[in-house]
């Protein structure tokens, strides 16, 4: 049964979530994080919230951990490379509190627009300070929406029914989306330049750290109001408060910090500066919806392989993932025959999906024929670290897929490019469940996959089976299954041998001395 630890605070709902989905869970928040290392090995599942903070250090004490659930939708605290090379897959839960972070924006722009906070303290303080909170209104002004993914579509919609008119920067936002959702796409510098507020909704990566610093602030329209709801690392915080104080900007509303928790900040005590403590998803309904979220994607993932929101995985619907079971295994066949008869350095893969497979979801099968094929080649690669390990190493990847007419119904072709030469294998299922190799650089063959196994190819010529046979035999070596197959009589030919143990290189080499032997590869899978 696998187990999951739960090491923040979440829903007492998502406990029994676990448990109803056949997974035995342990809630220990508030681990330090010796603590934490001293644990973690014995569990398959990790899920979090911010506070646990997943370092390579803690992944390198994880030795079975295989998934680990964010419930919410910022992962700054994990360590994703890490994760990735170790393959352990990252979920989040992107949707869970969508509504609520957004909500949260509209109710921070208007506290900004409308002085509400500073209003407050000055009423409860006994002042009538009528005349002092001169606030602007939104409607009619422009929003600017500096990430307009899920939250900050969300942002768009209820500012235009606010009557604001909304321009958005995003380069994954497409013309035709913009158009629906009643956005105007823009690139950075025009947003700043036009927006009356500008709101940032994008997650903290390389290209948007420090999105909103001196130089961009400069760009911006004198007055402009500047709300984060997103993450602290956005925004140049000292070149901020210097543009508050020079009136540049006439004001800004907080959620989150460069450094949380924020007990001292250079933008606090500005009273052109509303602040919450990261709020965004702080509401019962969205504490809920990810902590039932997270657990239900984990349950899926660690007992029917279904892979929801990761962020280092493609995804397999539960629908897909009994489908696709006996396609994997087949795939990893494949991709580890490939490595097992490659010799060289590797240039390039093609993997071609025929018939049935190409109607399914097939990235995590061409991960799973780059898992078996670099596995003989490198130390430590697994199905989700094989395409990052292919990139570094200029590996050339190309899928195709055909749902034409095939002498099979279904069936995975891998063709590797090597510095010397070009090899194939083909493969299909049998009884849409098991493994079959049906070809082998363009020779038929039909043969089923053993632990153990010999690939000879030689000339076919008389006698050959014999030879080969006798060698084994001498050497004690109990064959399981014969497979030959040739291009035409007299031409190449190929022989699958599946034996009970396996061959030592003594043997091999006896082997290689035969007449007509022109390769031969001990097989393990």
């Amino acid at each position: 049964m696998p187990k999951v630890l739960i090491s923040d605070a979440l829903s007492p709902r998502a406990v029994e979530i676990f448990k109803e989905r056949g997974v035995e869970v342990d809630l220990k928040v508030g681990l330090k994080p010796d603590e934490l290392k001293a644990i973690i090995g014995q569990y398959d599942g990790l899920a979090i919230r911010s506070a646990t903070k997943v370092t390579k250090d803690l992944l390198a004490h994880a030795t079975n951990l295989k998934v680990v659930g964010r419930a919410g939708i910022g992962v700054d605290n994990v360590d994703i490379p890490a994760a990735t090379a170790r393959g352990i897959v990252v979920m989040n839960t992107p949707f869970g509190n969508s509504v609520t972070t957004a909500e949260h924006a509209i109710a921070m722009m208007f506290a900004l627009a409308r002085e509400i906070p500073a209003a407050n303290a000055s009423t409860h303080a006994g002042k009538w300070e009528k005349n002092r909170f001169m606030g602007v209104e939104l409607t009619g002004k422009v929003l600017g929406v500096v990430g307009c993914g899920n939250i900050g579509g969300i942002v768009a919609d209820r500012a235009l029914g606010l009557k604001m008119r909304v321009m958005a920067y995003d380069p994954f936002l497409s013309e035709e989306r913009a158009r629906d959702i009643g956005v105007k796409k823009v690139d950075l510098d025009e947003l700043l330049a036009h927006a009356d507020f500008v709101t940032l909704h994008t997650p903290l990566t390389d290209q948007t750290r420090n999105i909103i610093d001196a130089a961009a602030i400069a760009k911006t329209k004198k007055g402009v109001r500047i709300i984060n709801c997103a993450r602290g690392g956005l925004i140049v915080e000292a070149d901020l408060k210097a543009a508050i104080q020079s009136g540049q900007v006439a004001g800004a509303a907080l959620d989150v910090f460069v450094e949380e928790p924020a007990k001292d900040n250079p933008l606090f005590g500005l009273d052109q500066v509303v602040c919450t403590p990261h709020l965004g998803a702080s509401t019962t309904e969205a504490q809920e919806n990810v902590a039932l979220q997270v657990a239900e994607q984990m349950s899926d993932y660690l007992v029917d392989g279904a892979i929801v929101n990761a962020l280092n995985m493609p995804s397999v619907s539960a629908e897909d993932a009994p489908r696709l079971r006996p396609y994997m295994r087949l795939a990893e066949i494949l991709g580890g025959f490939a490595g097992q008869i490659t010799e060289t350095g590797l240039r390039s893969v093609q993997i071609e999906y025929s018939g049935h497979v190409a109607e399914l979801n097939t990235r995590p099968l061409t991960q799973l024929v780059l898992k078996g094929l670099l596995q003989p080649l490198l130390d430590s690669v697994n199905m989700v670290n094989a395409p990052v390990i292919a990139r570094e190493r200029d590996i050339e990847i190309k899928e195709t897929k055909r749902t034409g007419d095939n002498d099979y119904q279904t069936l995975v072709t891998v063709t590797v490019k090597t510095e010397q030469r070009i090899r194939s294998v083909a493969g299909t299922l049998f009884g849409g469940e098991k493994p079959r190799l049906v070809g082998i650089d363009g020779v038929p063959v039909e043969a089923e996959v053993a632990a153990h196994m010999l690939y000879v190819r030689n000339e076919d010529k008389p006698g050959f089976i014999g030879r080969l046979g006798t060698a084994l035999g001498d050497a004690g070596v109990n064959i399981a299954t014969f497979h030959l197959g040739r291009t035409a009589p007299g031409e190449n030919a190929v022989a699958l041998v599946a034996v009970d143990q396996g061959i030592d290189e003594g043997l091999k080499a006896k082997i290689e001395g035969l007449p007509g032997v022109v390769q031969v590869k001990t097989l393990r899978f």
